[in-house]
């Protein structure tokens, strides 16, 4: 039996059901009479969308139907970072929409001084874009992770538990 169990906490999303969602997305604007002539352009990369329409008002549908596929797709809403949009040439607008991945250093700063201050049976390490909680008892764990989950209404990223051992 070990002698201490641990768990970490990321902020992930499954690249294979975002890719999938904005397929479906594209499936559906080509088939859609008020989006069909719109002349959008939906393209992802590592870390961003890049979505190019005619209007600002086309924009805003794709979003609404983006948002609804990757709900659909258990994605979190959260992993969208949706920009400014942005006139380029030809009478053609863009937003870029960023995708979160990674626990920002303040975040992961933040938990681990919250799940400290609450539970003192538990130790939090910052490792890199994740953080590591070990404790000797899995309750106390359990305790933790609910901790963070109240904690992750407030924030602006999706959380995920990984490696429960």
């Amino acid at each position: 039996m070990p002698s201490s169990y641990s768990f970490d906490v990321v902020s992930e999303f499954d690249q294979q059901e975002l890719v999938n969602a904005i397929d479906q997305l594209r499936r559906e604007v080509d088939q859609r009479y008020d989006l069909k002539d719109s002349k959008t352009k939906i393209d992802i990369k590592d870390d961003e969308l890049s979505i190019i329409s005619l209007s600002d008002m086309t924009i805003g549908s794709v979003r609404d139907i983006l948002l609804q596929k990757a709900t659909k797709r258990n994605l979190s809403l959260k992993i969208f970072d949706f920009q400014k949009i942005e006139t380029v040439g030809g009478n053609m607008v863009m937003q870029i929409v960023r995708l979160r991945k990674g626990l920002p250093q303040e975040i992961s700063k933040k938990l681990s001084k919250v799940v400290r201050d609450k539970l003192k049976k538990v130790t939090v390490s910052i490792q890199g874009d994740s953080l590591r909680v070990t404790g000797k008892n899995k309750d106390d764990l359990q305790s933790a992770i609910n901790l963070i989950k109240k904690e992750e209404d407030d924030l602006e990223i999706a959380l995920q538990f990984q490696n429960y051992r």
